[in-house]
Formats: C-alpha cells, sequence, structure tokens
C-alpha cells in the first residue's frame, strides 16, 4: 500500500511516522525548505510523553517523483490546498483516494447528500470549483485530524499526549474496501481511526472546536488551560459553539458525535497545548481563520440561522489577522 502525506507539519508529519511503523505500508511525504532537509538527513521524529518515535521516509518537494498512490492525504492548511493541486494531480492513479483538510466544511460536504442540497457545489469554500474538478468528490474519503502537536524543530514533532483520534468515513456511510483498509493501515500504525458512518457529523464536531477555540486563543494569547481556567472565557465558546450546533442542525446533522460539555472536557485535558492559529501569530504565519469563517458564511446563508457570538468574535479576529499582516510586510527584509 502506498500513502503520501501531503504536507509533513504538525499532522502530516505526525500521521507519517505512526503510518510508517506499519508493515507492508510505503509511507512519502511531500515536504519542503528545512523541514524536508531534516526528513532527508534524520527521518521525522514525533515527541510525546510516551516517549520519541522515529520514522524514515521517502520526502520529496516534487510529487511527479513519486508516482501514483494508494491514498493521498492532504495535510495542508485550506488556503495552500489551491497551490498544490497541480502535485496532487501527479499522485492520482485510477482508484486513488483523496483525503483533504477538514479545518473548515470540505468542498465535497454536499457530494451525495440525500435532499435539496444534494452535489451542491459552494463557491465560497472551493472559488471556480477548482477541488471539485481536480480531486472529484468520488475520490474522497473523509477524515477528521484530531490532534494536539506542533512542529518544534525541522522534522520533530511535538504531541502533547492528550489528544489523538482520526475518525474516517465515506461520504455515503458505507464501510467500503478502501476505508477499511485505510483504517487498517492507520490502526497498524498505533492511531485510533475508527470508521464512522455519520463523517459529516464528526467534521462538524472537529470544526467547531477549531471555529471557537483558535479565534480566542488568538486574542487572549492563552494556552487550553489558561482559556479553560476562566469560566467567562468558556461562557464565550460554550455560546459559540451552540450557535454552530444550531447550523449543523439546520443542515441535516441530527446531532454531532461529541457534544459541547465533551468538547470543552477535551480542551481542558489538553493541558497547556497552544492552538494552531495561536502558533501562526507566534511564528508570523497567515492566519487560517479564512476556512473557518467561510464555512460558517455559506452555512449561515443555507440555512438562514443568525450567529452573533461567533460574528463578533471574529470582527475582532480579522483586525487581529490584519495588524499581523501589517506588522509583517513593515518588517525590513535581509
Amino acid at each position: 500500500m502506498k500513502i503520501c502525506i501531503y504536507g509533513a507539519g504538525a499532522i502530516g508529519g505526525y500521521l507519517a511516522t505512526h503510518l510508517a511503523q506499519a508493515d507492508g505500508v510505503q509511507v512519502s511525504v511531500v515536504a519542503r525548505g528545512a523541514h524536508l532537509a531534516a526528513i532527508r538527513a534524520n527521518g521525522l521524529a514525533v515527541e510525546s510523553p510516551r516517549g520519541t518515535l522515529r520514522a524514515r521516509v521517502q520526502a520529496t518537494d516534487d510529487p511527479r517523483t513519486l508516482g501514483p498512490q494508494d491514498y493521498v492525504v492532504l495535510a495542508l492548511k485550506s488556503h495552500q490546498v489551491a497551490d498544490a493541486l497541480g502535485g496532487v494531480h501527479a499522485l492520482l492513479g485510477p482508484h486513488t483516494a483523496v483525503l483533504p483538510p477538514t479545518t473548515g466544511i470540505p468542498y465535497w460536504y454536499f457530494h451525495g447528500l440525500p435532499g435539496a442540497l444534494r452535489d451542491r457545489q459552494i463557491e465560497r469554500l472551493d472559488p471556480q470549483g477548482l477541488q471539485w474538478r481536480a480531486m472529484a468528490p468520488e475520490r474522497v474519503i473523509g477524515c477528521v485530524y484530531w490532534v494536539a502537536s506542533e512542529v518544534t524543530a525541522p522534522g520533530v514533532i511535538h504531541h502533547d499526549g492528550a489528544l489523538s483520534r482520526f475518525p474516517v468515513g465515506e461520504p455515503d456511510g458505507t464501510s467500503s474496501e478502501r476505508v477499511l483498509r485505510f483504517a487498517d493501515a492507520m490502526k497498524a500504525g498505533g492511531l485510533d481511526a475508527p470508521v464512522v458512518p455519520d463523517i459529516r457529523g464528526w467534521i462538524w464536531a472537529k470544526m467547531i472546536s477549531s471555529l471557537c477555540w483558535n479565534p480566542v486563543a488568538t486574542l487572549t494569547l492563552g494556552t487550553l488551560s489558561e482559556m479553560n481556567a476562566r469560566p467567562e472565557v468558556v461562557a464565550i465558546v460554550r455560546a459559540m459553539m451552540t450557535e454552530a450546533d444550531a447550523l449543523a442542525q439546520r443542515l441535516g446533522v441530527e446531532r454531532t458525535p461529541i457534544g459541547i460539555e465533551q468538547r470543552i472536557a477535551a480542551a481542558r485535558n489538553a493541558g497547556d497545548h497552544k492552538m494552531s492559529m495561536l502558533q501562526d501569530l507566534e511564528r508570523g504565519r497567515p492566519l487560517e481563520l479564512g476556512v473557518l469563517f467561510d464555512s460558517i458564511e455559506a452555512m449561515r446563508e443555507l440555512a438562514q440561522t443568525p450567529t452573533p457570538t461567533i460574528d463578533t468574535v471574529y470582527a475582532l479576529l480579522r483586525l487581529r489577522a490584519e495588524k499581523q499582516s501589517t506588522q509583517k510586510a513593515a518588517e525590513p527584509t535581509a
């Protein structure tokens, strides 16, 4: 089995290191810069409270050298996907399955979904239908990447150890051979990857957590434990989650598989983990807020359901992002 992880950062590097432990799985990664050089020289390392897991994998910045894969996992930020589509195309064979990012509502969300929105394409989430055409929704397996990890040095991923789960599922809810094979490979690599019949519900659950904790962390500069120590902060997050859950229900999700209090408890148990958006802020990288806000805006328009608390928090976050961008542009170049 050939699996390519396109993007070997906090999530991709974590997955690649674990998948490389599975017998019969040939893992490759697409990376760049110092990260690529370190992986080539020393392999990947995942550091966690349980110890350090290491793996040697094929690494390249040119996907054309890898050939068609059985599975392609896009472990990229959502704003990076459009530029990667040409490289992804080089990895596709007739039966290649693709697992796109699910930070927000993915481009394929309405593919095959019963009801009035069946096969609806959302321009706001997939401008000009680029992803829909490049990665036909028939290729898609849904996967929720639920792990508290970050890159701490080139080739090195730190895992807080409290959260690591990767539910996978076919958009039509079936237990197909391809999704079962992928889940088996993940499990053989030591990962918790249950096959679920309601992958869209899981996508909402994960997206809502990111949608709520990320902006609040970025505005407060707080870790999960610091935010959870403030009842007034948790109350804002709970209000945002309540609004987002109402949207999901209006769009056919009877209930998300993880309730609001369970999501809050999971964040509380993640300790001093910094949300990915806060990590990006501290490193001067672009904030991945577009896909989250665009997802809620698009779904709110379809559901005709208001989200006042979410709108307020994201108004503040957009100003924070603009100031970050202005400060970055003003920095002298070497």
